[in-house]
């Protein structure tokens, strides 16, 4: 039986064998497509909480890091031996203390902007009835409709009516189960980042121990370059959006304190969260500070100042970025609009957030293949200009 396998005849016919076994299997992952992207989703929505945990901890782990740096220098022996935990304990304490100041300070500034928005409600409802009226007095063309305030009212009216008391239960105790899984799964990832935190030097010894064992040397070694270029990116990435959303979230603050708006600190503190979301999320944020104005200070003022918001958005995204990103993303702004946007259809927020680092190292990879190519083709070029011409002659 061994002699059967080991044959020249079965051995030449392996590739064919693993080849059927290959169609066969993508036919049917290809029929039963339903089924299995079911069974990935169930995967996902599984380790989902533990992969944000990653996240956080590989996040957390750059001012965790230079924690222990400064811990190892106190050279005592009981110190630098739990560096690692010690690190991880004096960073929590930090973040929890900053969260305590976040609660306490900006918390309930925030409240404020938000109760004076529900005093003043009515008043914006007036607003944008008046601007309908405005608007139904335009000459505009027949296919444009004509806007009815009451035509609006009846329509939520009629939502309302057509509730189902036993759907509106249903849906409400729904919310409340999805509520409770999201905290679960919340207080799941912070678990998990802190154990990832303490254990991140394990997991990267593991990790390198593990690719030693299945790759030879060259290949582990070039594994490690482009990981070590990712890991580059992300910290870089992360490293600007930061300072870059303090930066202009500071001074969108400052502009529409100018402005007197009443909601500087919470538009201001938005601006510079869904920075963080690259090309789209200024923009965004900047059209949400001008309609909110639109409705709190009249459309002029809303207009005026949408002129110094977009100019320093501009600003922002033209000089500033670019001067703290160093040349780190040479991306096309195209290129940065495709990998945002496929980003969020697959991943969502995080999806947005990662898109960029990672395109960034597949464009580096495509580069040095490229670069790779065409200087094998060149060395050929030479070779083949130094060879004699064959014209059947007996070279000596």
């Amino acid at each position: 039986m061994n002699r059967f396998f080991k044959s020249q005849l079965i051995r030449s016919m392996w590739p064919y064998f693993v080849l059927a076994f290959a169609v066969i299997i993508t036919f049917h992952a290809v029929s039963e497509i339903s089924v299995l992207w079911g069974f990935l989703s169930r995967v996902w929505g599984i380790i989902v909480p533990f992969f944000s945990g990653l996240i956080i901890a590989y996040i957390l782990n750059m001012p965790c890091g230079a924690i222990q740096r400064l811990l190892k220098r106190t050279n005592n022996p009981i110190i630098v031996k739990r560096s690692r935990p010690l690190a991880v304990l004096i960073l929590l304490i930090i973040v929890i203390t900053l969260i305590v100041l976040f609660l306490n300070l900006v918390i309930p500034a925030v409240g404020r902007s938000i109760s004076q928005f529900a005093t003043e409600f009515d008043s914006y409802v007036q607003q944008l009835q008046d601007v309908i009226v405005w608007f139904n007095t335009l000459e505009l063309p027949e296919f444009i409709p004509t806007l009815y305030l009451d035509d609006i009212t009846e329509i939520i009216r009629g939502f309302v009516t057509d509730l189902d008391t036993g759907d509106l239960v249903t849906s409400i105790f729904a919310g409340v189960g999805g509520f409770a899984g999201g905290l679960f799964r919340t207080f799941l990832a912070i678990v998990s980042a802190i154990y990832f935190l303490t254990e991140m030097e394990r997991l990267y010894a593991f990790t390198n121990r593990l690719l030693a064992a299945i790759f030879s040397e060259k290949n582990k070694a070039t594994i490690m370059k482009y990981c070590g270029k990712l890991n580059f990116n992300f910290r870089q990435y992360i490293y600007v959006q930061t300072i870059d959303g303090v930066i202009l979230g500071s001074l969108m603050t400052i502009l529409l304190l100018i402005f007197r708006s009443p909601y500087a600190l919470i538009l201001g503190l938005m601006l510079g969260i869904v920075n963080y979301i690259p090309y789209f999320g200024s923009i965004f944020g900047t059209v949400i500070a001008a309609v909110v104005m639109a409705f709190t200070q009249g459309l002029g003022t809303a207009l005026f100042a949408s002129v110094f918001m977009f100019g320093l958005q501009q600003l922002d995204g033209n000089f500033i970025q670019p001067k703290l990103m160093g040349g780190s993303f040479s991306l096309s702004p195209l290129l940065v609009i495709i990998s945002v946007t496929v980003g969020g259809a697959y991943g969502g927020i995080l999806g947005m957030l990662v898109a960029i680092p990672i395109v960034a190292l597949l464009k580096d990879i495509l580069d040095s293949y490229i670069e790779y190519r065409e200087l094998l083709k060149a060395e050929k070029a030479v070779i083949s200009e130094d060879e004699p011409p064959d014209d059947g002659a007996t070279w000596l």
